[in-house]
């Protein structure tokens, strides 16, 4: 019975110790898979991390690309457009020149014509007696009054002329017909201005005094 009891402790001894190492070895197995599981996890997510990244680069490359296309399109329109603009605004600039010349031919032409105007065939008055003012008329025309200085006529018939020179159907400015209403109605006049020693200037319509500012001369009172 003693044997019985020993060989069933024995027994119970060899089954423990199987079922410790049974249990130890799935032990391991367990902290085994776990470390394979841990490990394959950051494996994995290296992996999966490196992915990405590769993919972000992708795409901020492709992005760069496309917006330095984009850039480079936009700087190819917007040199064009300056080009054009360049181009145009040369061609603008001949044309004024060309425009200008012309004009500035014509004005001078223009001017010289007012200028020879009394020395052409139709000019109805003494050459010498026309005076060039060139704005806002053309001309002051003392009509007899070269007779009066070179000849010692009377001078009775002299007369005074405001002329301006026209070509062809050209008509009078809007001043210039100011000045031929005022004349046409009588507002003309002639005046003299006189400047004394003391520096005071006085100044009347002809004749004021009649026969008596003849011989009143530089004694004349600047205060009368």
């Amino acid at each position: 019975m003693v044997r019985g009891l020993g060989d069933a402790a024995c027994c119970l001894a060899s089954i423990t110790t199987r079922t410790h190492s049974e249990t130890m070895d799935i032990l391991y197995l367990i902290i085994g898979l776990l470390l394979g599981a841990g490990l394959a996890y950051f494996l994995l997510r290296g992996r999966r991390k490196a992915e990405q990244q590769r993919l972000e680069a992708e795409l901020i490359e492709k992005y760069e690309a496309k917006a330095q296309a984009a850039q480079e399109r936009t700087v190819r329109v917007y040199e064009s457009r300056i080009s054009d603009l360049e181009a145009a605004h040369s061609e603008e600039i001949k044309c004024a020149r060309k425009e200008s010349t012309n004009q500035s031919r014509a004005v001078l032409k223009g001017k010289m014509a007012e200028q020879i105007a009394p020395l052409l065939p139709g000019f109805n008055y003494w050459p010498a007696d026309a005076r060039f003012l060139g704005d806002p008329i053309d001309y002051v025309v003392f009509n007899g009054y070269a007779g009066v200085k070179d000849r010692h006529e009377n001078g009775d018939d002299l007369e005074v002329v405001i002329l301006d020179i026209k070509k062809g159907r050209a008509g009078l400015s809007q001043g210039q017909r100011k000045i031929a209403k005022a004349i046409d109605a009588g507002r003309v006049r002639f005046e003299v201005v006189r400047i004394f020693d003391d520096g005071t200037v006085k100044s009347h319509s002809w004749p004021k005094h009649k026969e008596e500012e003849q011989t009143e001369g530089d004694s004349h009172d600047p205060h009368d």
